[in-house]
């Protein structure tokens, strides 16, 4: 798919309000995308509305919590009122979350299945079909993320969905070949949202507030903008790349995974070991 002029396009992207998917919305506008915009944060999609609407571009914004399968069967009814199909769907909404395993309680692993794969599952089941029944190509972004191939004990719940993420985008990517819709998992890496901020922790985690402020200031260092992800996603669409890292420690995790596992594992345990608080770590 060519993204170097989008005049006469529609690009959807979800969780649009902040972070990744803002940066991503207004860098289509720029390049002359119609956009369809939602969050659940109205406040944020409603400045994100702002700005699309400022450079001269057409929106459609609307609040929207991705994990239900009602709301987002809404939107694309919205959606599709103003425009046969989307040609660049970008799933983007998504949460985090700090534990591991038995740390995590059900209603924990509800809420970050639901908005984290759950969420992509019906981007995919409620905008794809009219891209396969409009038989023009387009393309579709996934947003998983590196923990989407290198496993943390201190995110298991997170990681979970964010392998699944890629694991579906993968099969929906061969599906779609056929159909002239390519399928990009973009794995972002070390990149300074706020969800750093924003994510719970939970046992030990807890316990220790300096441990999330040690990470918020470790993304805040690193400063690897939501603006520079949001460009290489489209240098990403423009390659038709099936799996596209992000971050130089994003590509490195990468390549670790597949040609150095073992080395990767080790590289896991020593950041275990250097997340759980004080006191807490077995002998």
């Amino acid at each position: 798919m060519d993204v170097s002029n989008l005049s006469g396009t529609w690009g959807l992207v979800t969780g649009a309000a902040s972070g990744i998917g803002k940066e991503t919305a207004l860098e289509l506008a720029r390049r002359g995308a119609n956009l369809a915009i939602c969050d659940v944060d109205q406040e944020g999609l409603a400045e994100t509305e702002d700005r699309i609407r400022g450079s001269g571009g057409q929106v459609i914004a609307g609040v929207v919590d991705v994990a239900s399968a009602d709301a987002v069967s809404a939107f694309a009814e919205r959606v599709h009122a103003e425009t046969e199909a989307v040609d660049l769907l970008v799933n983007n909404a998504g949460v985090g979350l700090g534990a591991g395993f038995l740390d995590t309680s059900l209603e924990d692993w509800s809420r970050i299945l639901g908005i984290n794969l759950k969420g992509v599952i019906h981007g995919c089941h409620f905008f794809v079909p009219a891209m396969v029944a409009r038989a023009r190509g387009g393309h579709v972004v996934n947003i998983s993320s590196a923990a989407g191939y290198f496993a943390a004990a201190s995110l298991n719940a997170y990681c979970t969905t964010k392998f699944a993420v890629l694991g579906l985008s993968e099969a929906l990517r061969e599906e779609l070949a056929p159909h002239g819709i390519g399928v990009t998992a973009v794995c972002p890496g070390l990149i300074n949202t706020p969800i750093t901020t924003r994510s719970p922790m939970r046992g030990p985690l807890a316990e220790d507030p300096a441990t999330q402020a040690r990470m918020v200031e470790l993304y805040e260092r690193r400063n690897y903008t939501p603006a520079r992800v949001a460009r290489n996603i489209l240098k990403a669409v423009q390659r038709n790349r099936a799996v596209a890292p992000i971050s130089p420690e994003a590509w490195a995790l990468y390549y670790f995974k597949r040609f150095a596992p073992r080395l990767l594992y080790r590289i896991s345990r020593r950041l275990t070991e250097a997340q759980t608080p004080r006191g807490t770590r077995t002998p």
